[in-house]
């Protein structure tokens, strides 16, 4: 049995893998619970990823941990990168892996709507050229309340009509449609580079903009555990 490993902003996520079969996830409050938690599970290998925590921070108190691949930019992987920052955050290139592994050979755009929005793109499931990021859906309410004086802080709603007659739906409106209009604007763009494509989504606001989104995807919630597993079997054929 693998493990994967996934250490976020506020949860940590685990997988449970069979080769390349995920078998079941588990989301935590704190890593302790996690230790509680494998107690008397059979594991042989594991993976993990943070974009928060330090790993020496982890491995402390993930104590029945043994051997874990720690993600990092000099993990081997198992497609080229041709992204030149190293601060690239190890969630996208996760979720690149996981793209990879679900279509080995396809042009692949993933959207992984979280705190941030990521857009990355794979060529043929063998060349990552990078992507973009813009804010998340609830980044952007944030933003509006936080640096305006009387705009208030409100949560996400499905609004129909694009053209609001009251503050509130405004915002709906400015920040829901604007990022359906950037997804829609995106796809178009890289699909005239890279076609035929394969669109996924992913994160933790995917559900929301599943049903919004009217050009072709495929909505896959454990993305960046499925490219986790990748990883870690990648390293142990080497």
């Amino acid at each position: 049995m693998n493990l994967a490993i996934d250490v976020g902003n506020t949860k940590t996520k685990i997988g449970f893998f069979r080769e390349d079969r995920l078998e079941s996830t588990k989301t935590f409050e704190s890593l302790s619970e996690i230790n509680q938690f494998l107690e008397s599970k059979e594991i042989n290998s594991v993976i993990i990823s943070s974009v928060k925590l330090q790993y020496e921070d982890i491995l402390n108190k993930l104590t029945t941990i043994q051997n874990p691949i720690l993600l990092s930019n000099k993990t081997p992987l198992p497609f080229k990168n041709l992204y030149k920052s190293e601060t690239i955050g190890l969630d996208r290139i996760a979720a690149v892996a996981g793209a990879q592994a679900l279509y080995p050979e396809e042009n692949t755009l993933v959207i992984d709507l979280g705190t941030c929005i990521t857009y990355e793109v794979l060529e043929k499931g063998s060349i990552y050229h990078g992507g973009a990021i813009s804010p998340g859906l609830h980044l952007r309410f944030k933003s509006m309340h936080n640096f305006t004086a009387r705009l208030p802080l409100i949560e996400p709603e499905t609004i129909t009509n694009v053209i609001a007659d009251n503050t509130k739906d405004a915002m709906q409106s400015g920040v829901v449609f604007g990022i359906q209009a950037e997804i829609a604007a995106y796809i178009q763009e890289v699909e005239s580079k890279f076609s035929p494509l394969k669109t996924i989504i992913t994160g933790g606001d995917a559900k929301f903009f599943e049903s919004k989104i009217k050009e072709p995807i495929f909505a896959i919630p454990e993305l960046v555990l499925t490219g986790l597993n990748a990883i870690l079997r990648y390293n142990a054929s080497l």
